[in-house]
């Protein structure tokens, strides 16, 4: 995959739950919207997107990608030390890399995510997957709901917040 198209993989973290649409002639669901569009119309990512909008990443999220993204909720948000989102705010060169570390390049669905034991993010750094159970972690945040379909990759919404590992 090419920087720009690597670098339009920031869109990912907008994401979330997608209306997924089963197609009538397969089982497989069908994606009706972008990661942007599936973030807003889910509801319970408003941190998530603020902080898309703060870090100027909303087009890149409309760009084809593909992209697999792991959303962190508005409850996972709530999770992190104010002083943290704080700085975040504050300093957009680390907020990118904190909503880079939540994407993917590719689309890796949870029947490819629950194979592996790392994958590299747009970050460039790599997250840890491990599996217990019936249960994903990325890192040490639980997959909730994996599998959502956008036009451009696919989401798996978790219950904490990234942070990459300092340089």
């Amino acid at each position: 995959m090419n920087t720009a198209r690597t670098i339009l993989a920031l869109a990912g973290l907008a994401a979330v739950l997608a209306t997924a649409v089963a197609s009538p002639s397969t089982a497989a669901p069908r994606a009706e919207k972008d990661i942007v569009a599936t973030a807003v119309a889910a509801g319970n990512f408003t941190t998530l997107t603020k902080l898309v909008k703060r870090a100027g990443l909303v087009s890149t999220l409309r760009q084809p990608g593909p992209y697999t993204v792991f959303a962190p909720t508005d409850a996972a948000f709530k999770k992190v030390p104010k002083r943290t989102l704080t700085m975040l705010l504050h300093n957009k060169a680390k907020l990118r890399a904190v909503l880079l570390y939540h994407v993917v390049a590719g689309t890796v669905t949870a029947a490819d995510v629950v194979k592996l034991r790392s994958a590299k993010t747009v970050n460039g750094k790599s997250v840890r997957i491990r599996v217990a159970g019936s249960n994903v972690f990325v890192n040490a945040a639980k997959v909730t709901t994996p599998d959502i379909m956008a036009t451009n990759g696919v989401i798996h919404v978790i219950n904490r917040v990234l942070i990459p590992p300092a340089r």
